[in-house]
């Protein structure tokens, strides 16, 4: 019986949570190499974020640039259009005011 009672206080709950100084020292270990690994990818994170940032506010001035240049040749577009218009209309006058000598 005596035998029994030395396994029974033995295996105390504070005694069982205990670990042996190896164990401790490697689950403190790899704890801390989890927070430094966890602590860089949130440093990681962070420059990703700030990365994504300035990407797009980059590609917001780059479109806001192509709108300005779709808007520019647009309007060129029109002036050029008018001036072969009335590059047109002058040559066509000047041809009528041809055949007209010729008729008369």
């Amino acid at each position: 019986m005596e035998t029994s009672k030395s396994i029974v206080a033995m295996s105390s709950p504070s005694e069982t949570l205990a670990l042996p100084p190896a164990e401790s020292e490697a689950e403190s270990q790899l704890s801390s190499l989890i927070f430094d690994l966890s602590q860089q990818v949130n440093g990681a994170m962070e420059d990703m974020l700030k990365m994504i940032n300035d990407v797009d506010q980059i590609s917001s001035g780059i479109m806001e640039e192509i709108e300005k240049s779709k808007e520019s040749a647009i309007e060129r577009k029109k002036i050029l259009e008018d001036d072969r218009e009335r590059f047109q209309r002058a040559a066509y006058t000047v041809l009528d005011m041809f055949n007209n000598r010729e008729n008369n």
